[in-house]
């Protein structure tokens, strides 16, 4: 799937990469064409398939973006959620929605893995021989 250009993806792994500098949360950017159900839904599918519920502290984090349907949804493991406020992502999801109402795709993912590193510092903090336990590669998904 041919979304983004080789550089663009670069910069959407380095933005994962230097979030998680920050951060013992694990960052993860998953990308698909179309979704025919609800964002939140098929958020929850993809970090089910991607494992991210396997991070030892239950800290990650799925940006998912529907591309063509311009659709997208943030979601948090079982540890973010149990300590963070009912509205912690809200304002990270509008922070994203200002850059993708002007055609900005790249530039709202950014935003959102930076804005959710920042976030999860606050709850999460890098801890001294903390280690990467997911990919800060992008999930091209197929819809299946």
């Amino acid at each position: 799937m041919a979304v983004f250009t080789d550089e663009e993806q670069q910069r959407i792994q380095k933005a994962v990469a230097d979030a998680e500098q920050k951060t013992s949360g694990e960052i993860r950017v998953c990308i698909e064409k179309t979704c025919s159900d609800e964002a939140l839904d098929r958020a929850v599918k993809y970090f089910a398939q991607l494992e991210m519920h396997k991070t030892r502290l239950r800290n990650g984090v799925l940006i998912y973006v529907a591309t063509v349907d311009r659709k997208f949804a943030i979601i948090g493991d079982a540890g973010i959620n149990k300590v963070v406020p009912e509205d912690f992502w809200d304002t990270t999801k509008e922070e994203m929605l200002s850059q993708f109402k002007f055609g900005n795709l790249v530039e709202g993912i950014v935003t959102g893995v930076t804005k959710a590193g920042e976030q999860l510092k606050q709850y999460f903090p890098h801890q001294a021989g903390d280690k990467n336990e997911l990919s800060d590669d992008i999930a091209f998904m197929d819809g299946n």
